[in-house]
């Protein structure tokens, strides 16, 4: 386990013994941070995206062009 991965545990391991208001008033503040909820829906969105193959940024503009 790495350094990051370790300290990642102990973070979630601590937020998990929170009483349920706590954990709420956790996520409450950490969704007032707009970066920090865009870099969650950038992560979503790259999971959800992982298996759909990749193309060159050529051919994506290409596609992109014809479709204007």
């Amino acid at each position: 386990m790495t350094s990051t991965e370790a300290t990642s545990e102990v973070f979630l391991t601590a937020f998990r013994a929170l009483k349920k208001r706590e954990r709420e008033a956790v996520l409450e503040k950490l969704l007032k941070d707009k970066q920090l909820v865009e870099d969650l829906m950038d992560l979503v969105v790259l999971k959800q995206r992982r298996k759909e193959p990749s193309r060159s940024l050529d051919a994506y503009l290409a596609e992109r062009k014809r479709n204007s």
